[in-house]
């Protein structure tokens, strides 16, 4: 099938933008698209005086704007993803104008499907309302709900409701191939990691349609005059739409994508069919089916006890700084071993994190009886070795074969300070154990204490776990893995430290994948077809910032784009160190399309 995506600006007008919405569809149609996905909020701009204007510029499904698009669904024979603000109250009352503009009405966000019959086949409210958008709309009383085409089966997401996994993830869960996404918004997150990273964990495709123009009203003369100060570099700034429609794959490469904020729009075709899509049989590199690997039982923990520290050593105070290093040793065996433990003697990082496994190259061995014996040696020698050379208050993290069991270790100057056993099945570790719940262990550090949790093997890829973990107030997380796709660095891990608010550390072996996996893709659909390149994908350190990045253009006149993107080193070498702020992750704010809102 060939799906298409657009953008362009709104006014206050709604016959004004139905023209807009109906030369779009002109234009796009000319490509002949089996489905063409439509920004968020088509038919007004939401910078509404009062609720008289909410309900004023909001539509009724049986109104002359729907029918219209209607319509062009079937002079297209085409499907069509359109998001409007409609009235879910039968009429209003403006008997008396000045209160009634105070009195909040039913309006809901809605993306609607029409069919090439010209039919509403499909509506889906939006599942979390953002800042004002709760003063003026009401949120989805329904769980989103997945629509059967002949292409496959369609997910409708609806702005912010990509920012998070669990609107994507329950779609993905009841059978969609395809996720569409209207936004309106004016920050990269979305285009640039969430909307990715949501494809890539779910193994399913994505469609995202994103406004231009100015979104904010005049009347917020703060970020308003922000707006109209933007960066040298970037066409970009608070409160102006920032275009960069896109579709990516199953595997996060960008198909097709508007890398600025012009009006236009771009299209992909994509197979809905293929192996692993339609069957919903969606497989790791390593053989592990994704849907065997979810434990929802486990996801519904809110409240777990912490690991607490001895009274000694306990220091309530959250430290602003703690330093990390990843190392990772080219050696095996014993000789990784004696590499690692001549490291420590030579730096003084608080948390030394380590690959999985590190001192083995070959993981397929433990899958040997006798060889997991030796590993299991290995492991218990290893322990005994690096608490030796390890100071006070100073720590080293991998994962080890404990009790016949795959287990994340944290390792102290008094020898095994913490384990954390591997909780998701993955198959090149089937032979383990796995764990039933999440450990918040309190680390002393010198300059105070902090809540860290362990995920080893394929946990951390699993957004609800690292949900669970934040929600207990962890502010590191520590990730011994061994890296299977590329996505996993470059979408998913950060994903998870941004949603959540919690700085990450996490080492891995190097893998070369190919690098047109990752790939940005321009109008030219057929550029670069032919090019197939490798990418080195490594481990990372990825540091929450004290700050949120939307509040500071409103002291500074600058925006570089982003409104909640964490600091990130990549692991580079034998040895890469950083400094995180766990002092920031303890703050937990989720930032997303407007202004702040407490994560909950």
């Amino acid at each position: 099938m060939r799906v298409a995506v657009s953008q362009f600006a709104t006014s206050s007008n709604v016959q004004e933008n139905l023209a807009t919405c109906l030369r779009m569809i002109n234009e796009i149609a000319v490509c002949k698209p089996s489905l063409i996905v439509l920004p968020e909020y088509c038919n007004t701009q939401p910078r509404y005086v009062d609720h008289n204007q909410a309900w004023h510029e909001a539509l009724t499904l049986d109104g002359v704007f729907l029918q219209n698009i209607a319509e062009q669904a079937k002079t297209h024979d085409c499907y069509i993803v359109i998001n409007v603000t409609l009235r879910r109250d039968l009429s209003r009352d403006f008997s008396d104008n000045e209160q009634s503009g105070s009195i909040k009405s039913n309006i809901s966000v809605t993306s609607c499907l029409f069919s090439p019959l010209g039919e509403l086949i499909h509506q889906e409210d939006k599942q979390s309302l953002m800042a004002d958008e709760n003063d003026f709309f009401i949120s989805a009383s329904k769980a989103a709900e997945v629509i059967t085409t002949p292409f496959g089966q369609l997910g409708l997401l609806t702005g912010c409701d990509s920012m998070t996994f669990e609107a994507s993830r329950k779609l993905s869960l009841s059978g969609a191939h395809l996720l569409c996404n209207p936004l309106h918004t004016f920050a990269l997150d979305q285009s640039n990691l969430h909307g990715p990273a949501r494809a890539c964990e779910n193994k399913v495709f994505l469609a995202s349609a994103n406004k231009i123009g100015s979104l904010v009203s005049p009347e917020k003369d703060a970020i308003n005059s922000v707006q109209s100060s933007m960066t040298e570099n970037l066409d970009v700034g608070i409160g102006v739409g920032v275009g960069q429609s896109q579709i990516v794959s199953p595997e996060g490469k960008v198909l097709a994508k508007i890398t600025n904020n012009d009006e236009g729009f771009v299209f992909a075709d994509i197979d809905l069919t293929g192996a692993g899509i339609a069957a919903n049989n969606k497989f790791r590199p390593d053989g592990t089916e994704l849907i065997k690997q979810l434990r929802p039982e486990l996801y519904q923990k809110r409240i777990l006890p912490i690991q607490k520290a001895s009274d000694l050593e306990h220091n309530s105070n959250i430290p602003e700084t703690a330093n990390v290093a990843i190392f990772a040793t080219y050696k095996t065996n014993e000789a990784a071993i004696e590499d690692v433990c001549h490291y420590i003697v030579n730096n003084l990082s608080d948390i030394i994190q380590l690959p999985e496994l590190f001192f083995i190259a070959d993981k397929t061995i433990t899958n040997s009886a006798e060889q997991l014996a030796q590993i299991e040696h290995l492991s218990k020698q290893l322990i005994k070795q690096v608490s030796a050379e390890l100071r006070p208050f100073q720590y080293v993290c991998t994962s080890l074969v404990i009790n016949g069991m795959h287990q994340a270790v944290l390792i102290s100057e008094q020898g095994l300070f913490a384990i954390q056993g591997q909780i998701h099945f993955c198959e090149r570790y089937r032979w383990t154990e796995l764990a039933d719940d999440i450990k918040i262990i309190e680390l002393p550090l010198e300059q105070g204490n902090i809540n860290i949790a362990m995920l080893t093997a394929d946990d951390a890829n699993i957004p609800e776990i690292v949900k669970v973990a934040a929600l207990n107030n962890t502010q590191l997380l520590l990730v011994p893995f061994d890296i299977q796709q590329a996505y996993e660095v470059e979408y998913g891990l950060i994903s998870r430290a941004a949603e959540n608010r919690i700085c990450i550390v996490a080492a891995s072996r190097e893998k070369s994948f190919a690098a047109d996996s990752l790939s940005d893709s321009t109008n030219n659909n057929n550029a670069n077809k032919n090019k197939v390149k490798t990418l080195k994908s490594t481990g990372l350190i990825i540091n929450s910032t004290t700050k949120s990045a939307l509040l500071v253009p409103l002291k500074s006149g600058k925006f570089t784009g982003y409104i909640n993107q964490p600091l990130v080193k990549y692991q580079h070498g034998k040895i890469t160190k950083a400094l995180v702020h766990p002092i920031a992750a303890s703050n937990k704010l989720m930032v997303n399309n407007h202004l702040p809102t407490k994560y909950n």
